[in-house]
């Protein structure tokens, strides 16, 4: 299942490079994209709870404020 993840507190690409690490610590993510100028983040979520998405993120130091599934 694709999910869109809207991310606050990202302002360089050091923090893509977090988000992405934390979102790849993930069991079953996959085909991660972060993009710094919409703020969000595309992945293949199989399996995965919201919940454990908005933990690794706010571990990472940022906050999750949506999620989508697409």
């Amino acid at each position: 299942m694709k999910k869109i993840i809207s991310i606050s507190g990202m302002s360089c690409e050091h923090c893509v490079t977090h988000v992405t690490n934390a979102l790849k610590s993930l069991p079953g993510a996959d085909k991660i994209k972060v993009d710094l100028k919409q703020n969000r983040a595309e992945m293949t979520a199989d399996g995965i709870a919201d919940e454990s998405i908005k933990s690794v993120v706010a571990d990472a130091g940022y906050e999750v404020t949506a999620i989508q599934s697409a």
